[in-house]
Parts: structure tokens; sequence; C-alpha cells
């Protein structure tokens, strides 16, 4: 196999000719994946991808292999990859339970639009239907979550299928694909073509906006007294930054983030005004329903933006420019609807924009900032005694880290206060479970951002609650010696289920109280280095040492237990209904 793996290489040096020569199916896959581009697979070996496995031995120089504890941190890793690259990232599990132990990270994946490869095992054709050992109808299970899933039964099928997963994947709207691969069809031989990677790509149709569209929207924007941007995952994903910057600051209108556009415009830019949703800030919540247009840009519009959507931007008229047609109109009324790749839309309707600019709207915006500064944001950063607030934890991260750290967020409180405090300076910063708000995410996928770009610092912020989820994984950061630093914001509940019970279910804690083990030792057992932080007088030094720590550092850090995170648009309220206490 060596020989093979050698001979593939001096035929990519000579210049891609048609070459024949013998192999299995699992070798072709492998070179496969190198054709494609890639350089690490996160994955757990099993009995019916064995002899991918077998395969893969010797591949090991030029494919990088990370054993995860479990093959939910494996697809989980696989998108924090794919997120701070901007390339698919693959996982690899074997049959039955290794296949549905990914399914919750490829349903993460295909509400956040995150470009994976799964490859997982399967038992040899002949069993296909009898309920053979660790036989599960992975294709069943996750056609509604994947972009595209296929099942492999002949080894001659891999190389063009694998080059289509890839395509499918990272063409228009990003999502998981999924390959399941018969046990017989890695093991046979065939021959393989040099050629049979196909040239023409088969998703690779661009959408052109619509002049018509453009011009329409110029006009809505150009006649606006008080409009607003609101930016997405989308803008991210198109690399669109530029082009926001561009347009925000030509029109002089105000932009707002969703959850997963957060670091796609820096916070302290002076026309970004906050954070939009549930838990986002005061101003671009209250004031939606003020604006007479809002421009929707690689954002769906979702219940935690809008709120009720009876009541959602009652005044305004609305632009939506997103990839992908079946979210334009989905939710709210589109007065023009631009189908398109952001950044491609962004730069055609920047030459039709005037310059402007908002200088009253915008004062509206800084006096709803001022309300909240007073109201909450006081309290958060810099309560003065008492226990320590997650807040004021986030706060100090972003001072010593100077914003240039990518925050991998699990989902709850601390995440909110992740995505509220920390002053995002370049893109790409903020990596979190939006859609589908998954516990147990931030670890494996801080992983995976550690793997794929080293130079910057990662800090997994997790709660008490989430990090049990995954908490295995420690031992991949161990093994794989990744710098991850992880933040435990422990308040010893389930903090964000627990804030809806004192509010919404008359403080009936039904639940939500959990005894927690002792995280440190639990580290040290891994030889992760780590302490717990008690009190505020031991957080600055505590911080300073883990973050000039050159390996994996974890943080436990007792905080406030029923601190609430405020404002919140309460669930079924419009968002002009917001709430500060």
């Amino acid at each position: 196999m060596q020989q093979i793996a050698a001979r593939f290489t001096s035929f990519a040096e000579a210049g891609g000719e048609t070459t024949m020569i013998k192999m299995s199916g699992g070798q072709a896959l492998m070179q496969a994946l190198l054709r494609e581009g890639v350089d690490t697979i996160f994955g757990y070996p099993g009995g019916a991808i064995m002899p991918a496995y077998d395969a893969l031995y010797d591949f090991r120089d030029r494919l990088r292999h990370v054993l995860v504890r479990h093959e939910q941190g494996a697809a989980h890793a696989a998108e924090g990859y794919a997120r701070i690259t901007g390339r698919a990232g693959v996982c690899i599990a074997t049959s039955g339970p290794g296949a549905t132990n990914l399914v919750t990270g490829i349903a993460d994946a295909n509400m956040d639009s995150v470009p994976l490869v799964c490859i997982t095992g399967q038992v040899g054709s002949f069993l296909l239907g009898t309920d053979a050992f660790q036989e599960a109808d992975v294709i069943g299970i996750t056609m509604p979550i994947t972009k595209w899933n296929y099942q492999v039964t002949k080894a001659s099928d891999i190389p063009h299928i694998i080059a289509k997963a890839f395509d499918i994947a990272l063409n228009g709207r990003p999502g998981p694909v999924l390959i399941d691969i018969t046990k017989d069809a890695q093991v046979e031989m065939h021959e393989y073509a040099w050629s049979d990677h196909p040239p023409v790509r088969y998703a690779s149709l661009r959408v052109v906006p619509e002049r018509r569209k453009l011009a329409q929207a110029a006009e809505l924007i150009n006649k606006a007294k008080s409009p607003l941007l609101l930016v997405g995952h989308g803008v991210l994903i198109a690399h669109a930054e530029n082009e926001t910057r561009q347009l925000i600051e030509k029109t002089g209108m105000p932009v707002a983030s969703t959850l997963l556009g957060l670091s796609a415009v820096p916070t302290a830019h002076p026309l970004y005004v906050g954070m939009l949703g549930m838990h986002g800030n005061y101003g671009p919540n209250l004031l939606t329903n003020e604006a007479d247009l809002i421009i929707g840009c690689g954002m769906r519009f979702d219940d935690r933006v809008t709120g009720k959507l009876q009541h959602y931007a009652s005044k305004a008229k609305i632009i939506h420019i997103d990839v992908d047609p079946a979210e334009i109109g989905k939710l709210v009324h589109v007065d023009v609807g631009i189908c398109a790749d952001v950044r491609e839309a962004l730069t055609a309707l920047l030459p039709l924009l005037e310059q402007r600019s908002h200088l009253q709207w915008l004062e509206k915006f800084k006096h709803c900032a001022q309300i909240e500064f007073e109201k909450v944001v006081t309290h958060d950063l810099h309560p003065g005694k008492g226990m320590l607030r997650m807040g004021e934890v986030i706060d100090q991260l972003s001072e010593k880290t100077a914003g240039d750290a990518v925050v991998v967020a699990d989902v709850g409180q601390h995440q909110m206060f992740a995505a509220r405090y920390y002053r995002f300076k370049q893109p790409h910063s903020y990596i979190t479970s939006g859609g589908l708000g998954t516990m147990g995410f931030a670890l494996p996928a801080a992983m995976g951002v550690a793997v794929a770009d080293p130079r910057r610092p990662v800090l997994a912020v997790v709660g008490d609650g989430g990090f049990q989820m995954t908490i295995q994984e420690l031992g991949t950061i161990a093994q794989e010696k990744l710098p991850v630093k992880i933040v435990v914001l422990n308040n010893s509940f389930l903090g964000m289920v627990r804030q809806w019970q004192e509010l919404f279910f008359e403080k009936r804690y039904s639940f939500t109280h959990m005894q927690n083990p002792d995280f440190v030792k639990i580290a040290d057992g891994y030889g992760i280095k780590g302490e717990a932080v008690v009190s505020r007088e031991q957080l600055d030094a505590a911080l300073q040492r883990m973050l000039a720590y050159p390996g994996p550092y974890l943080l436990n850090i007792t905080v406030e237990e029923e601190a609430n995170v405020f404002p919140m648009v309460p669930a079924g309220a419009g968002v002009h209904e917001v709430r500060l206490e």
C-alpha cells in the first residue's frame, strides 16, 4: 500500500495524465480525499470502517488523523475546522452506533450552514437490510439533515462520489453531506484512473444578482431615513466583511449582527450597534420597529431574531440578500429579495448607493446603549462585591487577549455573555452552535479550530452542564497537545433553563441544579494543567497564567449561581418588548 501511495504522488507531479492502477476502495477513498485538498480527518475506527483505516495507515504522512473520544466529537471538531478555514471538515466513523453518534453534529452543521463531508462504514452490501451486527440505516436517518447523502456499494464509485460530496458541501449554501461505504466496497480491488476526478464541478451553478432587484434595493437604501443592516453567518461564509464595511461607511447606516454573524464587523466600529436576538442588545431589538428599512444579509430572520412575527419590523420595508432562495420570504414579507452570494451582491450594489449619513438615527442607538449600560452592563462587568459574574470574566478575557482570540462558546448563559462582552476585532472570531443550540459543542469544536489555525489563541468558553456532555474530549486535546484554553463558568446549574424557570415558572427549579465533580482533578487526570478560581481577587492572575501557558489549560471559575442574562426578549413576545430586568 505504501508503494501505491508513493506512485500516486509521482503521478500527480507528472502532470495528471490518465494512469490506471489497481487498488482497494479504502485506498481510493484516501486518494480521493487528498485530491480534494484534505489534510485532516477527525474520526474513530470500528469494524465496518476498518479497511478504510487500514488504507489510512499508509497515508498518515499526508493525512492527519485526530482520534476523538466519541463520534459526536468528530463531527463538532470537523465543524470547528470548517468554520475557521472555510473548507469542508471531514469526519469518519464506523457503522451502527458510530454513525448514529455523528447525527447531532451533522444536524448542527445543517442548521448553521457548515460544510462537512461525513464518511461512515457500513456492513457488507450482501447484509444490507438483514439487521446485521452494527447495521443502521444511516442514509434514512440523515436524509433530513444533510444536503445530500449516498451509499457506495462498489469501489469504482468512490472517486467521483467523494468529488461530488465536496462540491455539494461547499457550493451554494454550505452544509453537510454523508457518504456511507459498505465494507466490501472498501475491500474490493478495482482499476483506479487518475482522471476519474471530474474536471467539471457538479454544483458550480453561479446565481448572478438581478440588476433590476439591485436597482430596487439601491432606491430603497438611498431614500431611507432610518435604515438598519443586519449581518448574519452568510457574510462570514462569503468573506464579505470588507464589502459590508464599505456599505455601512458609504451609507452611514447602523449595523447589527445575529449571533452567528458576530465578528463580521469589528465591535469597536462606530456604526456597529450590537447583537440582535433574544439576548441581544437593547437598541437593535427595540429600534427594529422604528426602522423604515431593514436589510438582511446572509441571515435567516429566524425566531430568535424576530420574536413574534406579527410585531416584527412593523414600519419597515425589507431587503433580503441570501444565497438560498428558500430563505427569501420564508418567514417575513420581503419587498426586494436578492438571491446571490452576499459578497457578489454587495459588490454589485455598492456603486448604486449614494454617500449619506444618519446621525440622528444613530443617536437613538447610542441613547439605548446608555440605558443598557446603566441598567445591565455596569452590574455585569463591575458588580464590585459578591460572587464573580460571567460578564466580568469575559470582559477580562477580551482585554487580556486584545480581542484577537477565537472564542468557541458552548450553549447557555455563558454563550450569551461571551457574545455580548467579548470585543471582536477580526472575522471568524466567534464560533458557536446557533440554530440547533447543541450543548457539548464547544470543547470538540475548539479542537478543530486549534488543529486548523494554531496561530491564534483558542478559548473554549463552556458551562458546567455542556462541558460534561463532551468532557471526554480532554483526552483528545491531551493526546494531540492542542493549546486550547478551557474556561468553565461554573454556576452549578443548567443556567439558561434555570433563568427561564425563575422568570416564567415561579422559581420552580425542576432538575436544573447540578452536583459537579472537581474539574481540575479531571483535567489533571488527562495530564492537562488547571486551577480553580473562587474569588474576584484570584481572577486576574489566573487568567494571565492560563494565557501564558504554552499547552492546554483549564480554569474552573465559580460564578454567581442565580445570575440572569439581560436584555431578554421573552418567548412569544415582540422585539419591542425587550426586557432589561
